[in-house]
């Protein structure tokens, strides 16, 4: 019998060798079904008014320069009808992050006409069913939405002879988004519409990217305005390499609202007052105090201790051993580690129990656990039943973008920052503003972070607006923080 097998194994092999399959093989690789594309009509009632709108559900192929489709870009739009001016109708393109992640959350969570409703105290979904409402606070009485997933997320992929390789990449997937934008633009005729891009986490660097693919060429695509939803743009505040300071600094005001929020730091203080004397007391002292480093004298180290015993809610016997240097996953282990809890990184209000309580970082994220179950059955139920886009294949949550080129065609590896992107969109664009919203409970992306980054590489400071939500990195799962961030968002469409 093995030897039956080898010489099976050994003649498949040949044939598949032969210049005869390798033809039919290549044939097969080109051939690409029709994008499939599902059109649907709706009507609903959003901020008081009535809007009747098209839903359209499908597939738009990316093609190579010999005109052959190689990838497919799924997306949901969802467009106002009977607008006969489109000049002054917005449209906002909307994307998450990850990278690796589908455009789900954004979708269902915050901007769809369709929303799933969680506990809003930082509480674990459970199990279905769960409830899907009509998001009456949705954008579009304001704007028409395009929600995008990149390649390897949702149901978008690589067709033909598309190579993930070529997408999976800051500028590869910033240039294929751009790509995608601008077939958009041609097939509805919105070129002379008012344009938005925006994301969520990493969807805040594609932004960056996506802006220098699109404002970048001769050919410009000119965007009226930038949604920054928690920020990440300087990775220079994850590096924890010993002698970067940056990280430890950036952190302390979200450690500062976290202590408050769990009744260890703060009393009698209001949550944004709070978090205010945090941000300055690292930027004016625990900053330089650390840059001094083994120059800093016993007293003032000493007085750089209590004050960050006094904002974190930590022992100043923790902070002396981590040599005034707490990391933010050593914070979310310690602050309730006598009550057995360890606390989110995306949103620290959420608590989750382990099996040590002894570790140095908590074993998962409680805080992502809580949420990712209702998220995956609202858009499968949405998209696949009321849009009818059903194709025979599974909607990828977070795609395994595992060979993501994060330092590609001109990022150093040393120093990846894509906000002067941004600042230079901003000098050749007198319309350019940006709108930075940011949690205070998220450690993911910190708030002190995102302004660390826009206050400097040119971003022109009086064309951005920073606002701050109660919640943390997805802050729209609490409910009084979504309201108050679309009323933000609307009013920074509509003040143009």
């Amino acid at each position: 019998m093995k030897i039956v097998l080898k010489s099976l194994l050994v003649l498949l092999v040949t044939n598949l060798s032969t210049p005869a399959f390798a033809e039919e093989k290549k044939e097969m690789m080109a051939k690409v079904d029709a994008p499939l594309v599902s059109v649907t009509k709706h009507q609903g009632t959003f901020n008081g008014k009535k809007v009747a709108y098209t839903a359209r559900a499908g597939e738009t192929f990316l093609k190579n320069k010999k005109d052959e489709p190689v990838a497919a870009i799924y997306s949901t739009s969802y467009v106002k009808d009977g607008v006969k001016d489109t000049s002054k109708r917005p449209v906002f393109f909307i994307y998450n992050g990850g990278p690796g992640s589908s455009s789900v959350w954004l979708h269902m969570g915050a901007f769809g006409p369709k929303k799933i409703v969680i506990p809003s105290n930082a509480e674990d979904d459970g199990a279905a069913p769960y409830s899907l409402q009509d998001n009456k606070g949705t954008l579009l009485d304001v704007a028409d939405l395009v929600f995008i997933d990149p390649v390897g997320t949702g149901f978008s992929r690589v067709v033909g002879e598309g190579k993930n390789e070529d997408y999976w990449g800051v500028t590869e997937d910033a240039q294929s988004i751009a790509q995608f934008i601008r077939i958009w633009l041609r097939e509805n005729g919105r070129w002379n519409s008012p344009k938005y891009i925006g994301g969520e986490s990493y969807g805040t660097t594609r932004s960056a990217a996506l802006i220098n693919q699109l404002e970048g060429r001769f050919d410009d695509v000119a965007i009226n305005g930038i949604i920054l939803i928690s920020t990440i743009l300087d990775f220079s505040i994850y590096n924890y390499a010993q002698g970067n300071e940056m990280p430890y600094v950036v952190a302390l005001p979200t450690m500062a609202a976290a202590a408050k929020y769990h009744g260890k730091a703060g009393q009698n203080v209001s949550m944004e007052d709070w978090v205010e004397q945090a941000r300055q007391f690292a930027l004016e002292e625990y900053a330089p105090a650390l840059i001094l480093g083994s120059r800093l004298g016993a007293n003032e180290k000493a007085d750089i201790t209590r004050k960050l015993s006094h904002f974190t809610g930590l022992s100043e016997r923790y902070i002396n051993l981590a040599n005034l240097r707490v990391h933010y996953q050593r914070f979310n282990k310690e602050l309730l580690r006598d009550e057995g809890y360890v606390l989110g990184r995306l949103d620290s209000r959420f608590k989750g129990r382990e099996y040590d309580d002894a570790g140095e970082f908590p074993e998962v994220d409680p805080s992502f656990y809580g949420i990712d179950g209702s998220y995956t059955a609202a858009l499968n139920h949405w998209v696949r039943e009321s849009l009818e886009f059903n194709p025979d294949r599974e909607y990828t949550i977070i795609g395994g973008v595992r060979d993501w080129q994060a330092e590609s065609k001109g990022y150093p590896a040393s120093y990846f920052n894509v906000t002067p992107h941004i600042g230079k969109a901003m000098r050749g664009n007198k319309d350019l503003r940006v709108f930075n919203a940011a949690g205070y409970f998220d450690f993911a992306t910190p708030l002190l972070g995102a302004e660390y980054a826009l206050d400097r590489s040119g971003v022109i400071a009086d064309r951005v607006t920073y606002k701050y939500y109660p919640a943390g990195h997805m802050m729209y799962i609490h409910h009084p923080s979504l309201d108050t961030l679309l009323t933000d968002i609307r009013q920074f469409i509509l003040s143009k």
